[in-house]
């Protein structure tokens, strides 16, 4: 009993696909056996949802969270426009509104792929 469990064990972790950078495979949320095969797929609804469903929450998923990338790297660009102002009152003030702005977005990204991943694992 105890070699099935690691072995299944084994088995679903195997089939978890790894990320670059956080980024799910655009199968994350479908059905797997086993061996990693997709199984009941489905494009049209003929059961009460199709798989294509999904497939497209997997890909607003993977946006969302290349755009809490760009946030990060918006963040990073306002400290360097801040650092680089050397204490004018213009530069400073632009630097701080693009450090408030891409703080602002990357808080609305992390809610957003929170609900999109709660999403796609209630519906997959």
């Amino acid at each position: 009993m105890i070699t099935t469990l690691l072995s299944h064990f084994s088995a679903t972790q195997l089939c978890k696909p790894k990320g670059f950078f956080g980024l799910k495979a655009w199968y994350q949320y479908l059905d797997t056996d086993k061996n990693c095969n997709i199984v009941n797929f489905n494009v049209l609804p003929s059961n009460g949802q199709s798989d294509l469903l999904l497939i497209g929450v997997a890909v607003i998923d993977d946006l969302l969270r290349i755009a809490g990338l760009v946030a990060i790297a918006f963040v990073i660009y306002g400290g360097v426009q801040y650092v680089a102002s050397q204490g004018s009152p213009d530069q400073t003030q632009k630097a701080q509104a693009t450090i408030q702005n891409a703080l602002i977005g990357l808080i609305i990204c992390l809610l957003a792929v929170a609900m999109v991943s709660f999403l796609g694992s209630k519906l997959g």
